[in-house]
């Protein structure tokens, strides 16, 4: 499947928004959004996504796969559900991180015991949108902490031209890559123009409350 094929598909279950007034995490707003939610009500596509993200890798050597969560939990699952079926031996773990801390003391840690899954083990990162790279690069970073070897970082969709450079000298495997213009809030001409903003989907609902709030 090449990454027209996938683009496609993706579109053919509702997870290509466009002329929309969207939110991202990163606090930016532009006109586009993948929305990954959607695509993970539709468990063959997500499971054909997947293995073709698994398949970057030699099965053998990988033994966990990472991801933040909760886009990530998804994709771990069935990541690693694909190496284990390529495997000749062993078996590939799948484990995610979750958010701890506010702000730019936000971290990305192991818990539930997982943290004793990564030292001195070959770990695959997966993560759904590559926007501006943070909370892979907060996975990464966990993984080293705890002695893990990063061999590489597969996503669905690198939206924001992410480089090996931006997530820690990681190999970037992206099935797709999608360019899409966003702005800071005070230089948005969607605001500017009183477009109403996407609650549905990104972090518009949040934005509007602490907009309110605000005022």
């Amino acid at each position: 499947m090449n990454s027209e094929a996938i683009m496609q598909a993706l579109s053919n279950v509702g997870a290509i928004i466009t002329n929309s007034h969207i939110v991202y995490t990163s606090g930016r707003h532009g006109t586009a959004y993948v929305n990954k939610d959607v695509l993970y009500l539709h468990t063959k596509i997500t499971a054909d996504l997947c293995k073709l993200m698994a398949e970057q890798y030699s099965a053998n050597e990988i033994d966990v796969v990472a991801g933040p969560t909760i886009g990530g939990v998804v994709l771990s699952q069935w990541v690693a559900h694909h190496l284990n079926a390529a495997r000749s031996s062993g078996e590939t773990l799948a484990i995610y991180a979750e958010e701890e801390g506010a702000g730019e003391e936000k971290k990305r840690i192991f818990k539930r015991g997982y943290d004793l899954c990564i030292p001195n083990k070959n770990v695959v990162v997966v993560e759904d949108i590559l926007t501006t790279g943070g909370s892979a690069r907060k996975v990464i970073e966990s993984v080293r902490a705890l002695g893990g070897n990063v061999v590489g970082l597969s996503v669905l969709c690198n939206r924001g031209g992410i480089k090996s450079a931006d997530v820690g000298d990681i190999n970037v495997h992206a099935l797709t890559s999608i360019t899409m213009e966003s702005w800071p809030e005070e230089d948005c001409p969607l605001c500017r123009d009183r477009v109403p903003i996407n609650t549905s989907v990104g972090k518009g609902r949040s934005f509007l409350e602490k907009r309110s709030t605000a005022v």
